[in-house]
């Protein structure tokens, strides 16, 4: 297989075997052509391409074989096809260049954008030496880059989830740099932004970059980072900027203004690169043990419910938490704006209850019969009944013990005196015909 190197025009050179045409015209363009031309155009185009413009152009490096063809056509169509040759290949300005090129130093003209990638995990992962971390050809390609809203540009937003997973969709790389998420690219084409970019072509839909960065990309933990814990309401807010002043106007996004890093953020509920649609049913069941992660008490008596018990054998046509508290604009119950304030629960309760009124909502969703403060009455209704309970088994429970005592006594009995009859009494004495 053919290794393209698009940064490194060198030599040894060779063709292919069983090319004789082939070989016969670089021979000729090398030995007749290039000393008339080379004086007037070293580095140009046209000098350049008379011998990396013919197809089957290779060099051997590390046992395999690097093609040093350039494509002529897409070439012309790049963003940079105005430029010579000797603009991004410096060393090679004379012809013949040198054996082995230096590596293109695309900072020379993109000085924002080289920064910002030196300051990214993928440019300290290069500085270091990593051969397997994406660099500027990896993402945009060599000879044939595109503008990014061409739409056969590798960036172009409907291609960029390929380039992306180009490393991202690769377990094995996963695994050699301990990438956290070994199949982002499949989980992500999955997802409801996935679908949306790929099947229904919507370039607005979420993509790599949008929540990651583009060249400035950070690790989740650095605080610049665009994934910061504390930040991801923002970057989602880029998109969804009605959700995300609901968001900040709720209990979880006040936490978060104020530095809370424990309070639910948007991948807490939505989940990261596999988001669904919340209309899905098992996603409808899975937010309630999502909300009982930090709401525990209030998961554990929402079970001891109908709505609760109902949901935990899977269906979902129910109350579940956001019915009554609502999803992002979440507010305590002591708000009057509150979907559960005390002014507010009947209307909320008739969105299932039509017939819901002043008496229906007395019911208390999050009774608990061990608090005795917030729930006298059933407290101790629920100890009465308890002890009722208790007392009933301990009595039967009793009864039935005292009986098989006394049938095992009775059996016993028999054994040691297999002729007496039943009840103990005599066949003589039963006051038959013969027994006066």
């Amino acid at each position: 297989m053919v290794e393209k190197d698009a940064l490194s025009l060198s030599r040894p050179l060779f063709i292919r075997p069983g090319k004789p045409l082939l070989s016969s015209a670089i021979f000729f363009i090398a030995v007749f052509l290039l000393p008339v031309l080379a004086p007037a155009q070293s580095g140009s185009k046209e000098i350049c391409l008379s011998c990396h413009g013919v197809q089957g152009l290779e060099k051997v490096r590390k046992g395999k074989a690097v093609s040093l063809y350039v494509e002529r056509e897409k070439f012309s169509q790049s963003v940079h096809s105005r430029l010579e040759c000797a603009s991004c290949h410096r060393d090679a300005s004379q012809v013949p260049h040198p054996p082995e090129l230096k590596p293109v130093e695309c900072s020379t003209c993109h000085t924002d954008a080289f920064q910002a990638y030196s300051q990214s995990v993928h440019g300290k992962a290069h500085a270091k030496g990593d051969g397997d971390v994406a660099f500027c050809s990896d993402c945009h390609g060599s000879h044939n880059i595109l503008p990014a809203k061409h739409p056969d540009s590798r960036v172009y937003p409907l291609n960029l989830p390929r380039t992306c997973g180009t490393c991202h969709g690769d377990p094995e790389l996963a695994k050699r740099h301990r990438i956290p998420v070994a199949n982002a690219y499949q989980l992500y084409m999955d997802s409801i932004h996935g679908r949306a970019l790929t099947r229904s072509g919507l370039l607005v839909a979420a993509n790599c970059s949008s929540c990651h960065g583009s060249h400035e990309i950070k690790p989740k933990a650095d605080t610049e980072s665009k994934v910061y814990r504390t930040k991801i309401p923002s970057t989602c807010g880029a998109c969804h900027a009605g959700v995300a002043a609901e968001y900040f106007d709720g209990v979880h996004g006040r936490a978060v203004k104020e530095g809370s890093s424990v309070a639910p953020v948007c991948v807490d509920c939505h989940t990261t690169h596999e988001i669904r649609r919340v209309e899905t049913p098992a996603w409808k069941l899975e937010i309630i043990k999502e909300c009982g992660t930090c709401h525990r008490e209030s998961l554990r008596t929402y079970r001891d419910t109908f709505h609760g018990q109902v949901t935990g054998l899977g269906f979902t046509r129910v109350a579940r938490c956001s019915d009554c508290h609502g999803s992002h604009r979440i507010l305590p119950s002591s708000d009057a704006k509150s979907s559960v304030s005390q002014a507010n629960l009947v209307s909320t309760c008739q969105k299932c209850h039509p017939k819901a009124n002043a008496n229906f909502v007395r019911f208390s969703p999050h009774a608990d019969p061990n608090d005795k403060a917030r729930n006298p009455g059933l407290y101790y209704i629920a100890g009465f009944m308890n002890i009722l309970v208790f007392g009933v088994f301990l009595f039967f429970g009793l009864h039935t013990a005292l009986w098989l005592f006394r049938s095992t006594l009775e059996v016993w009995r028999r054994r040691k005196s297999p002729g007496e009859p039943e009840g103990g009494q005599d066949p003589d004495e039963g006051g038959g015909k013969n027994g006066k």
